[in-house]
């Protein structure tokens, strides 16, 4: 049961009789206690008379996925079985951030017919939302009260990252098959594919000495490999405490997401094998083996539910996990906001060493504000907020320097700039025949 906002009018209309009684003569009391008993009467007749809650069936029209900021049409449908007509107000019990509107759906159902509401959603944060239950609230004819009655009819959607960075992947495929029209060309090196026969010279390599080619041609004869095509991409996305700070209108991993998402699609296109790891203490998403059109719907699902921890990062167990992954990666892409010394030392120590198959990609993702902060001084407050500002930046710039000293490369921008960047700069590893 429950009441309306017209009792609690009604009762007040009581103090017009009151008072109109008591200039009369009247006893006070006695209007007053019959003006209520007169209520509470009216107000058990309309909960007898309104439709019973639990005679109706609820069901629902939920779909499975939907992305980040975009709109998601669901559906409640109730089958009326009672014999009265039905005034009803629903609540869906959606959490907050999946953007459900605030006001209560209505609506009149005759006995025996069925009829839908529209609950539009429009989510605000990664993984799973979740609603358990809908409650149903029948009202009276005279609109004093009701009956109220919870259905439990589960619905959950899983949103996925919204992957705003896709508006950049078709300059970038464009790229892309310009370089792969470039057969004139052919890059030899180390790799599993046979290109031709040469004489040897000192220096090279005797375990590709063709020995049938030498027989025949009477002199030492090398074969020549042509670079493999179908490199592995790695993608580690760090998701301890530094990735929690907000950037812009999300945080750091939700920027992370985006550039890991921007350079799978290119590099799927290009044929190369990616592989993503989440990581912080433990693994917290991975996506290995899969190529092709499934690899990005792999890779949305298995970030939508990992949000960073508030907990330092195990490097060491970080790049421990990738070579667990596959035994020769040709970029490893390390996504993460390492922007102190002092918070670097542990990154660092465990930096993998690069070589000529292997190159160490690292993106940060760097805040604008600082930078505004660091130009401002028009007062004495400024001044120091822009001292601060530029110990956090030589600091980042330190961490960058340490790391293209241990044979990596750094890249720091916004979170709307880091995803092209790191595909630019994919692009150019793949021109100059390092992919």
């Amino acid at each position: 049961m429950f009441v309306t906002g017209r009792l609690a009018v009604a009762l007040a209309v009581g103090v017009v009789p009151l008072v109109i009684g008591g200039l009369a003569g009247y006893p006070a009391y006695a209007l007053f206690g019959g003006w209520i008993a007169l209520c509470v009467l009216l107000t058990g007749l309309d909960v007898a008379l309104a439709a019973s809650p639990r005679a109706v069936t609820v069901t629902r029209r939920v779909p499975k996925r939907s992305r980040m900021g975009e709109p998601v049409p669901v559906s409640v449908a109730l089958q009326n079985h009672g014999s009265r007509m039905l005034h009803a107000v629903i609540r869906d019990a959606w959490q907050p951030t999946a953007g459900a509107s605030a006001e209560r759906q209505r609506l009149s159902i005759p006995p025996g017919e069925r009829a839908r509401v529209a609950i539009p959603l429009l989510p605000r944060r990664r993984g799973e939302l979740v609603s358990e239950f809908v409650v149903i609230r029948s009202r009276g004819p005279l609109g004093l009260a009701g009956r109220q009655a919870r259905h439990r009819v589960r619905g959950a959607i899983r949103v996925l990252p919204a992957f705003s960075s896709r508006k950049h992947l078709p300059s970038r495929l464009a790229r892309l098959r310009e370089l792969d029209g470039n057969t004139s060309i052919q890059v030899r090196g180390q790799g599993t594919e046979f290109d031709s026969l040469r004489e040897y010279v000192r220096g090279d390599d005797v375990r590709s000495i063709d020995w049938r080619a030498t027989a025949r041609a009477g002199t030492t004869m090398l074969r020549t490999w042509r670079p493999e095509r179908d490199r592995h991409v790695v993608i580690i996305i760090d998701t301890g405490r530094t990735a929690a700070a907000r950037v812009g209108d999300g945080t750091r991993v939700d920027a992370s997401l985006e550039a890991a998402l921007l350079l799978a699609a290119l590099a799927s296109r290009a044929g190369d094998h990616v592989h993503l790891l989440m990581y912080d203490r433990v693994v917290r998403g991975r996506v290995t083996g899969v190529d092709g059109a499934a690899l990005l719907p792999a890779m949305t699902d298995a970030m939508a539910p990992v949000h960073a921890r508030l907990v330092d990062t195990d490097w060491p167990g970080a790049f421990g996990a990738v070579r667990a992954l596959t035994t020769r990666p040709s970029l490893i892409v390390v996504l993460t906001a390492q922007d102190a010394a002092e918070s670097a030392r542990a990154f660092l120590g465990a930096f993998p060493n690069a070589s000529r198959a292997t190159t160490v990609l690292v993106g940060s993702v760097t805040d604008d504000d600082i930078a505004s902060l660091a130009r401002q001084r028009g007062s004495r407050e400024e001044i120091y907020l822009a001292a601060a500002a530029e110990r956090t930046l030589r600091d980042a710039e330190n961490v960058a320097d340490a790391i293209r000293r241990a044979g990596g490369e750094a890249i720091a921008a916004d979170p709307e700039d880091l995803p092209p960047r790191i595909a630019d700069r994919y692009l150019e590893l793949k021109a100059a025949g390092r992919l």
